[in-house]
């Protein structure tokens, strides 16, 4: 591809993430699987150059709205402003990205020429930028964080704006640790053992996972570690009846069966159901449980009120992973920040209030109930657990600590009772985690 067709490229892509309810990556993947002339570099250089602009969205949008006045930031705007400003492309060598022809982003407007000659030579930072723009934080979004993290905001705010690194959770019913750690090693992927979980890697750098043995024999699943610990901490054991209450794609389910003891052919009485209100992201854990080797999970579409009855007072343990605001997230789905509404936000945390009261008539006395979000927002975490539990006083909050050190036994990184991860405080992406236990006769 040629310098002019990637910019292109990179401006339809943008326009696609913006009109598109799935995540950047899997559009990316979308626009390029029916383009099989762009080679490996075209791919990594317009993929570079998409979340560089949408990592910089606000400081951008802040610079053209200085030389546009009332005109809407678009794609294509954002792109040509990301080469100004970001890439520091002289006005000659912008000028002779953009004509007609296939694959070219077409003529410079008048307008665009103007805007060209108006940022030329800006640096991104400018001192009269408000804080939350300098910290690629939607503005309505952004008192309710300031006023959150307090002296922590800025440092917060910066993290959640870094690229993420890649983890991996390793399947320890099949391998060890160590023995996954050569496996990868064999294809040149480099790791380290992670800070806080004892079953997980991370890599030294981005690598092709899939096409690994390690991988393809069920020996690794990409989780990052913050997931991992949620999933540990629910103390699911062999014999339990273990529910996964919004098990989506399976990333927690899987981990739950390896805590289980339910790979292979072994006999075990212990029962794992994954439940969804989606039929279609049920389906798509299969793949997934064939590469692990785990043939015991049952799977529960929830389609009706009465989907769980048969399962009331009966579980050991329920985690529910509650649909959320995602904010936890956002280095590793930066253009989530700018789809997430205030009205959204509060469709969230309805839902959660809704299926924590549903989930807890599944557990049994001295069961658990296990929430966990992927946001960092207190309404949607701490609030949620006070609520319920004014709500529901035949459940109790165990502390995070003494759960922690039987099933995780490394050092825990919160003296509170419920779990907050952080990218700054624990290099994790953001999760949120508390254990209730129902109280005994």
């Amino acid at each position: 591809m040629t310098p002019s067709a990637r910019l292109s490229a990179a401006i339809d892509i943008l326009e696609a993430i913006e009109n598109s309810d799935k995540a950047a990556n899997k559009v990316m993947s979308s626009y390029f699987r029916s383009r099989r002339y762009a080679g490996s570099k075209d791919r990594r250089a317009v993929k570079n150059s998409v979340f560089n602009i949408i990592r910089h969205r606000a400081r951008l949008d802040w610079w053209l709205s200085s030389a546009l006045g009332n005109m809407e930031p678009t794609a294509r705007l954002r792109a040509l402003a990301s080469i100004l400003i970001l890439d520091k492309k002289k006005p000659e060598e912008i000028k002779s990205l953009f004509f007609d022809a296939p694959y070219s982003p077409g003529h410079l407007t008048l307008k665009e020429k103007e805007l060209i000659n108006s940022l030329a030579g800006k640096a991104l930072h400018h001192q009269a930028m408000p804080i939350g723009v300098i910290y690629e934080v939607p503005e309505w979004i952004d008192k309710i964080l300031q006023n959150q993290w307090g002296e922590s905001y800025q440092i917060e705010m910066r993290e959640l704006n870094c690229i993420a690194p890649v983890d991996v959770r390793v399947n320890t019913g099949r391998v060890s640790r160590n023995q996954a750690q050569k496996s990868l090693r064999i294809n040149d992927i480099k790791t380290e053992p992670t800070n806080f979980s004892p079953i997980g890697l991370r890599l030294n750098e981005r690598a092709d996972l899939e096409k690994t043995k390690a991988f393809k024999k069920g020996l690794i699943e990409i989780q990052d570690e913050g997931s991992q610990l949620v999933a540990l901490l629910c103390e699911a054991k062999p014999g339990m009846k273990v529910i996964d209450y919004c098990a989506g794609a399976g990333g927690k389910t899987l981990a739950l069966a390896n805590c289980m003891a339910l790979q292979g052919i072994k006999i075990n009485n212990g029962s794992l159901i994954a439940c969804d209100v989606s039929q279609k992201r049920l389906s798509c854990v299969d793949d997934r449980l064939r590469r692990a080797g785990v043939h015991k999970i049952d799977k529960l579409v929830l389609d009706s009120i009465g989907a769980t009855k048969k399962l009331e007072g009966s579980a050991d343990r329920v985690l529910v992973d509650v649909p959320c605001s995602g904010t936890g997230s956002w280095r590793r789905h930066p253009e989530s920040r700018w789809k997430l509404t205030r009205p959204l936000l509060d469709k969230y945390i309805a839902e959660q209030k809704k299926i924590l009261t549903a989930s807890a008539g599944l557990i049994k006395r001295g069961g658990r109930l296990i929430y966990s979000t992927c946001s960092l927002l207190e309404q949607e975490n701490q609030r949620q657990i006070v609520t319920f539990l004014e709500e529901h006083p035949d459940f109790i909050l165990l502390p995070i600590k003494e759960i922690w050190a039987r099933c995780v036994k490394t050092k825990c990184p919160t003296e509170n009772k419920d779990l907050l991860l952080s990218p700054a405080t624990t290099n994790t992406d953001g999760f949120y985690c508390a254990v209730m236990e129902r109280r005994r006769l």
